[in-house]
This record gives structure tokens, C-alpha cells and sequence, in this order.
């Protein structure tokens, strides 16, 4: 019987889930067994869960979990370096040439176990089946308004936090932005999840943007154009070939723009389009100022969908179920190309 162990996230702020409820009755209906770790912080009730037959575990008990379950969560892992051993749903941020990626990949290694990363499950058209994409555009977005509406007020931004809903979040925006002008904003990756979500919140809140997608990028720049907006919104995934949108130079630069919202957040990576910053944001401190003269700050928080983490996590998990429903089976189909991918990165 397939066994899967859905396990508590460690991370601070981070709310979400990759099932819900309905989704682990459709699994256990299937024939599965699904354990769920109790959460000082899930933003869906243990209850709920138990009610739908799961079998109900302690916080952070996957590590004794049996061989064959395989452990799902979203985040990092424990940073403790021991193997591990069991095979393990979750976002690893660990094929990109990210140092901590490296790290995560030699202890499965020395436990001879197994990712299954949630951002290199794809269809057969090498399509990604589930994405917190547009919820992560949705937010970022949010965050980056309120980086220059704290610069406007002659400050940075101050902590950020999570909303009941999208609604609750809008309106304090508008609160905040008031009756006066508003930013312009381009957004790299407008056609996709992210950009679409990044677009979707301007537009609530009117501010003017510019969507660049393929098409606009393909010259492989210099981009002056991201120079005359406020706000830059990177909403695309790094990989090899990705252009450079924001050099070093950019720092001293005469320009308009004054916020960055690196969305796709990956600073560390050797692909990263955004030269100016080297380390991600978090909660408490949301904005990263790297240039006083003329100011420059940038958002780059890498769990941005648990602002809204019940809306975010309802998305994902719908579009992830039918994958989950495919474990029986890990032989085959987007299990065996992740598979496949560890394979090659490890």
C-alpha cells in the first residue's frame, strides 16, 4: 500500500499546505494510507484531516516514519545534515547551482534516498504540473508596493504578514497607497502563473504596468526600459540563457526605478537575471536597500504564497492531486521524470 506522510513545515510564517482534506479522502479512497504530522502552524485544522480517515502523527515525527512512506512537505528540510533515507516530496531549490542545493543532495545521496522535487514535476510536455506561481506573483507584488510606498514615507519597508484572504490584503493596500500617484511597473514573465498574479494585484490597485514576456527579452538586452519604471517585477524562472534585466551598474545609475520584486528569487543561483543583491529577504525585513543615491530596494522572499496561505494552498493542492493519485504507480509518468532528474543532479 502506497503510504504517504504529509509532515509539518519547520519554516517560520509558513502556513501552507500541498493537500487538503478532500484531497487525502480522494487518496485514501484510492486505496492509500495518509499520515498527517499535527502543525503548530497549518493554516488547515488537524481535525479536518482526522475527520476524513488520516491517520493523525506528532509534529516533526517523519524522520521515524516507516522505509517505504514517502514524506511530503513544501519547504526546507532541517538543516541538520543527516541522511536521509526516506523518499521525499518538497521543494529543494537543489538543481540550479545553489550551495545549500548542494548540501541537500549529498545527504540524500548519503542516505541513498530520494527527491522528488515539487518545481521539476512535469507532464510530458515538460510543463510543470502544479505551481504556487500565481499566488507567489499576487503577493509579490503586494510586498514591492509597500517597499515604495515606505520609500515614498522616507523609510523601508517595515515586517509583512499573512492575510486571511486576498480581499484583506487589497484593502490595506489601498489603504496604505491612499489618493495619490501611483508607481508604473514592468513585469518580466506577463504571460505566465506569476506574472499573471503580479499583474492581476496592480491592476486591483491601479497601477500601470508593462508586461514583457519571450517576446520582448528575446534581443538578450541591455534593457533600459526596466530603468524608467518604479517598480521591476521578475517573474520568471532563471535557468541557462536567462538574460541579465538589472547589471551591477545599475546601482549607480541615473534611473526611475526604485524597487525591485524578484519573485523569482533565486540570488544564489549562477542563472540569476538580477546582479544587484546576493541574499534573499525575509518576513521581518522584506526590503534589501543595495543603493542610497538614487535609493534602491529589493524584495525577495522566498515563501511569498504564505501571505495568503489558504487560497494558495487550495490552488496548489487541486492541481497537484492528480499527480498524488499517480503514486501508486511511481514507475512511471511525472514520478519517474523527477526521478530521473535527481538522478542526474545527484
Amino acid at each position: 500500500m502506497t503510504h504517504l506522510w504529509v509532515r509539518a513545515e519547520q519554516r517560520a510564517h509558513e502556513k501552507r499546505v500541498g493537500i487538503t482534506p478532500e484531497g487525502a479522502m480522494a487518496l485514501i479512497n484510492a486505496g492509500m494510507k495518509v499520515s498527517v504530522e499535527e502543525s503548530s502552524q497549518r493554516i488547515i485544522p488537524i481535525a479536518d484531516y482526522a475527520d476524513v480517515g488520516c491517520d493523525i502523527k506528532a509534529e516533526n515525527s517523519w524522520p521515524a516514519a516507516p522505509a517505504d512512506a514517502i514524506i511530503f512537505g513544501l519547504k526546507e528540510l532541517p538543516d541538520d545534515g543527516t541522511p536521509l533515507w526516506h523518499r521525499h516530496i518538497m521543494f529543494g531549490h537543489a538543481f540550479k547551482g545553489q550551495p545549500s542545493g548542494r548540501i541537500l543532495l549529498d545527504r540524500f545521496v548519503a542516505g541513498n534516498g530520494t527527491l522528488f522535487d515539487l518545481e521539476y514535476l512535469v507532464d510530458e510536455a515538460a510543463r510543470r504540473v502544479a505551481a504556487f506561481g500565481y499566488w507567489a506573483g499576487y503577493a509579490g507584488a503586494a510586498v514591492a508596493l509597500k517597499c515604495w510606498v515606505a520609500q515614498k514615507n522616507g523609510g523601508t519597508a517595515g515586517a509583512v504578514h499573512d492575510y486571511t484572504n486576498a480581499e484583506e490584503l487589497v484593502a490595506e493596500l489601498a489603504l496604505e497607497l491612499g489618493q495619490g500617484d501611483r508607481p508604473s511597473a514592468l513585469i518580466i514573465g506577463a504571460l505566465g502563473r506569476v506574472g499573471t498574479g503580479a499583474a492581476d494585484l496592480c491592476a486591483r490597485l491601479d497601477v500601470m504596468t508593462t508586461k514583457w514576456d519571450l517576446a520582448e527579452t528575446a534581443s538578450g538586452g541591455p534593457f533600459p526600459e526596466i530603468m524608467n519604471h518604479e517598480i521591476f517585477l521578475n517573474c520568471i524562472l532563471a535557468r541557462p540563457g536567462t538574460p541579465t534585466f538589472v547589471p551591477v551598474s545599475a546601482k549607480q545609475s541615473e534611473r526611475k526605478l526604485s524597487v525591485i520584486g524578484d519573485i523569482a528569487c533565486d540570488p544564489d543561483s549562477d542563472f540569476s537575471p538580477i546582479k544587484v543583491y546576493d541574499r534573499v529577504t525575509d518576513w521581518e525585513a522584506p526590503a534589501l536597500r543595495v543603493a542610497d543615491a538614487p535609493v534602491l530596494d529589493v524584495t525577495a522572499i522566498d515563501n511569498l504564497p504564505s501571505m495568503l496561505p489558504l487560497e494558495s494552498s487550495q490552488d496548489f493542492a487541486a492541481q497537484l492531486l492528480p499527480s498524488l493519485l499517480g503514486l501508486s504507480d511511481i514507475s512511471s509518468g511525472v514520478w519517474t521524470r523527477a526521478s530521473a532528474t535527481f538522478a542526474e543532479h545527484a
